[in-house]
């Protein structure tokens, strides 16, 4: 089961910039949470802060709490370990392309030491069996690397590489945005049936696919939490003009 994200007071630099500005917000265990605004807006770097990618940046820094369940994910544990348990996709498919199926989703898993062959076995079908890619790869998996599979099922591959080490949460930055019609929609499926085990935090452009796959959602502009409430009243009766005017496409 997922656990909850509380963040308090969070902002965020890439050098002189300051690109989050005090955000607040609590994104509630097992349900998925949708970002939304305008390109450059802070929504990328945002998900970043909560497993700690955003410090990878040597000129990038953060202060602020973010909590997962008991956790203070900036205080409590390594870095390591917070993106162990706060898994991210990307926006474009990032398999290993050297790497077989197998060797793809069990990467993690290896990396961390893990040596139990049937046990790792288990695992890799369970990843992809939870990422609804089993049954189109099973009988591939270490004839065809992570690369030969079309974009739609590699990205699905990069979910099962992020299961695979049983995050609690889940974080998706565009996961979408470069993918098919039906691809994209395999995905929200996806995203849709893994809430019962994860927290889900999408980021996405595509306004429809947030209303069809997220209980709350929260507009960025400028780098801030414009707001912030369910989905249907985010859509259908905001309570900030700004929000509503990047709805009806007003800008952005």
């Amino acid at each position: 089961m997922g656990v909850g994200i509380e963040v308090k007071n969070l902002n965020a630099w890439y050098g002189q910039t300051h690109s989050l500005v005090d955000i607040n917000l609590n994104m509630p265990a097992n349900h998925a949470t949708a970002l939304i605004g305008p390109s450059g807006c802070g929504k990328s770097t945002f998900v970043r802060c909560l497993n700690r990618m955003h410090e990878t940046n040597p000129i990038a820094r953060a202060t602020g709490s973010v909590r997962m369940g008991d956790i203070d994910v900036y205080k409590d544990a390594s870095p390591v370990e917070i993106r162990r348990r706060i898994g991210m996709v990307f926006q474009r498919p990032n398999p290993f392309p050297t790497m077989s199926i197998y060797d793809n989703v069990a990467s993690g898993l290896k990396l961390n030491g893990f040596r139990n062959r049937r046990i790792m076995d288990e695992v890799v079908e369970r990843s992809l069996r939870g990422s609804a890619l089993w049954d189109e790869v099973k009988d591939d998996l270490r004839k065809k690397s992570g690369a030969s599979l079309s974009g739609g099922q590699q990205q699905r591959l990069c979910i099962a590489r992020a299961l695979a080490v049983e995050p609690e949460v889940l974080l998706m930055d565009e996961p979408a945005s470069a993918l098919d019609p039906v691809s994209t929609s395999k995905i929200e499926d996806l995203i849709f049936n893994l809430k019962s085990q994860y927290t889900i935090v999408i980021v996405t452009h595509n306004m429809q696919q947030a209303a069809r796959v997220a209980e709350n959602t929260g507009f960025f502009l400028n780098g801030r939490m414009v707001e912030f409430d369910s989905t249907h009243k985010i859509f259908t009766n905001p309570s900030d003009k700004r929000t509503e005017d990047y709805i009806t496409g007003r800008f952005g």
